[in-house]
């Protein structure tokens, strides 16, 4: 069969476009190759998959409707996992309408494609996120908890990306699942992410900036105990009109303190932390009910944050030699 993957120069796409290849199947992937990070980045990911039999690649703005039906018209996929998203809680403040364009424009371009794809299509899968709940003190977080105050624009538009998901399910007999990523980390990652931006903090000798004093909590996610489970529900065929969504996180939060203890010890060196306040935009907790995935999927994490940063650290380096 044929998969459309949207964002496939992104962490996760890398991760899920190398595991569909490995199971033998075409892939078409879009992306626009941003400058939100590093472009070389982007681009090396690409290398590795444009080396690889059954994957092409079309450099496309998710927004652009006309181009992305031009486009599933021709390859006629049977299924759909888009990932492509403006990425970034604090980003999103000062660029809000890169958010408006690519998380809303971007996510009813791909809905409308589902739609025209009809029959064709037996699933649309999309990435939502854990800051969809927003700051809230009763946890786990459960996909039934009401998610009516989010905390930032982003997470704003991943819960309209939800509803618009569900409406056309319901109008168009398309089925749709949402996975609510927690806090996805490892090799080949993002950037902008607190892990990467203290590692290159580190080796380049500067400290690093710990926000609300340590006193927070993630819902740290391997990308293996993310791919595995990804594929199971990408390769589902729910009713036609079905839509549902579900977490999809390590189900054990660990103190902001506590990661970076644990990645000072992948990394072998130790951090000069400069303590600072919350910054606007951000929730003091994540923690993932994954109850819904695991009797649906049977999902179960099996990574621990310490084995997860040092294979984080090992690619790192490598990285680094190779950017050096």
């Amino acid at each position: 069969m044929t998969i459309l993957v949207t964002g496939a120069a992104g962490f996760i796409a890398f991760h899920a476009i190398n595991s569909l290849l490995d199971h033998g199947e075409t892939v078409v992937g879009i992306d626009n190759l941003n400058a939100y990070y590093d472009p070389s980045l982007k681009r090396a990911r690409l290398d590795i998959l444009e080396g690889r039999g059954g994957f092409s690649f079309e450099k496309m703005e998710l927004a652009d409707n006309a181009a992305v039906l031009a486009l599933v018209e021709r390859v006629r996929p049977d299924r759909i996992l888009h990932l492509g998203a403006q990425a970034g809680v604090r980003y999103s403040i000062d660029q809000p309408f890169a958010y408006a364009n690519s998380n809303l424009h971007g996510h009813l371009s791909v809905l409308e494609a589902a739609r025209h794809l009809g029959d064709n299509l037996k699933h649309l899968v999309y990435a939502s996120s854990s800051s969809v709940y927003g700051e809230r003190s009763a946890v786990p977080f459960r996909e039934d908890d009401v998610t009516m105050q989010p905390a930032s624009l982003y997470a704003a538009t991943k819960l309209a990306d939800e509803l618009m998901s569900s409406a056309y399910a319901s109008l168009y007999g398309i089925a749709a699942t949402g996975l609510r990523f927690f806090t996805v980390y490892g090799p080949w990652g993002r950037p902008d992410m607190a892990y990467w931006l203290f590692s290159e903090a580190m080796y380049a000798g500067r400290s690093i900036k710990v926000f609300n004093n340590g006193e927070m909590e993630r819902d740290f996610t391997y990308i293996d105990d993310i791919i595995a489970p990804l594929m199971r529900v990408l390769d589902d065929s729910p009713a036609r009109g079905h839509h549902e969504v579900y977490n999809i996180g390590g189900a054990s939060p660990v103190k902001l303190m506590d990661m970076i203890s644990a990645l000072e010890a992948a990394l072998g060196m130790t951090a000069e932390k400069i303590m600072l306040p919350m910054q606007a935009g951000d929730v003091t907790r994540t923690y993932a009910d994954t109850t819904k995935l695991e009797r649906a999927y049977g999902y179960q994490p099996g990574v621990r944050l310490d084995e997860g940063l040092a294979r984080f650290a090992d690619w790192y380096r490598q990285w680094r030699d190779r950017e050096s």
